[in-house]
């Protein structure tokens, strides 16, 4: 309807490939959490889209995926970014 805010329009969502690739994780790892119901996300067009809040939670709630985060996802460009941002 126009004018109606979609409740999906507020958040960023990204796909499995995206999320394992950013995460530093394999694509199996982010699966096994969408089935354990530790993600939120969506099924459109039977494709997950995954609200990528609820995935930086996920990733630090354990010592182990916070370390792949920092040193296989996108942390290890933190500094990159720090250098050239932060002059």
């Amino acid at each position: 309807m126009p004018g109606e805010e979609n409740i999906y329009s507020k958040k960023l969502w990204i796909s499995v490939s995206q999320a394992a690739k950013l995460f530093g994780v394999e694509q199996k790892t982010i699966r096994r959490a969408i089935k354990a119901k530790q993600i939120d996300y969506v099924v459109e067009e039977n494709r997950y889209n995954i609200d990528m809040g609820s995935l930086i939670k996920w990733a630090h709630q354990s010592v182990r995926l916070k370390n792949k985060l920092n040193q296989e996802g996108m942390g290890k460009f933190v500094k990159e970014w720090e250098e050239e941002y932060l002059k």
